[in-house]
């Protein structure tokens, strides 16, 4: 704890919040901090409930339930993966894609918060507020490799085996997780100055939803929304993950490039506009 502290006014230079190196060595810095106060976060939701951590499996279970439901019997969607696609292939389609939702989702939602929620490490203690919107992540990370492992059961109950092709999975997840940082610094920052923040993100993210091929393929969307979805960093990985974790095909890594390299920008951007603009945080709250 003690090795978190720094001094308050401590001048950043560009470099320190433009190399992607010296960002990573300051979170390091911080390393056993922030692997606590991730760790807290996990505990507290579950302190006092009976299922406890099972509530992490029990979620995104329920939602599969209901979406599948409707989506996969009701309106009988198909992904159109695959020529001899079943509802249960479309069954473990939908929970990968919810799974990688709720990931983005939990970061986002409770980004614009954050420091609110901490407010006494703003005004009573020097503190590296920067690792906050870290820890948030980890925590929603862990719940995300937790919600996995159904569909891994799920996997090797319906066709015997996991694919190899699920190694890609970490690479995969790698822009995604750039731009959830990147989101949650920037909105942690903005939720102090604009409260409204906590009305409208959660509005966004539903849409976002609905934009992100979660219920239905890339592929069927019509031509002149393509760009709304194709460019969509969630619709993507979600898209990806699903091609490598179901039907054994890595992920186009030429558009996996392009999407880096703009999750890697928005995360620069974010982690910049947060480390500079903290100061007033004290002034505001």
């Amino acid at each position: 704890m003690l090795h978190a502290l720094r001094t308050a006014n401590k001048t950043i230079s560009w470099s320190e919040l433009l190399l992607p190196w010296r960002i990573a060595a300051h979170l390091h810095t911080h390393r056993q901090l922030l692997w606590e106060l991730s760790k807290r976060d996990i505990l507290s939701r579950y302190r006092g409930s009976f299922l406890g951590v099972f509530w992490s499996l029990l979620r995104p279970l329920f939602m599969l339930a209901v979406y599948t439901v409707v989506f996969g019997y009701i309106f009988e969607s198909k992904l159109g993966q695959h020529p001899a696609e079943t509802k249960l292939d479309f069954t473990l389609a939908l929970f990968c894609g919810l799974v990688i939702f709720e990931l983005f989702a939990e970061s986002v939602n409770r980004a614009p918060t954050l420091i609110l929620n901490h407010s006494n490490y703003v005004t009573k203690v020097v503190f590296p507020l920067e690792i906050l919107p870290v820890a948030t992540f980890v925590a929603a990370l862990v719940q995300a490799l937790i919600s996995f492992l159904p569909l891994l059961i799920g996997l090797l109950l319906t066709r015997g085996t996991i694919p190899l092709s699920i190694c890609y999975l970490p690479v995969i997840l790698v822009p995604l997780i750039l731009f959830c940082l990147g989101l949650g610094w920037g909105l942690a920052s903005l939720g102090v100055f604009i409260r409204d923040l906590t009305s409208i993100v959660p509005l966004l993210t539903t849409i976002t939803m609905y934009a992100s091929a979660i219920f239905y393929s890339i592929r069927i969307v019509p031509k002149h929304l393509v760009p709304l979805v194709h460019y969509n960093p969630l619709a993507t990985t979600i898209d990806q993950a699903r091609n490598a974790v179901l039907w054994g095909t890595p992920p186009p890594w030429g558009h996996y490039g392009v999407m880096l390299g703009v999750a890697s920008v928005t995360c620069l951007l974010g982690y910049t506009f947060f480390m500079r603009t903290k100061r007033a945080f004290a002034d505001v709250m």
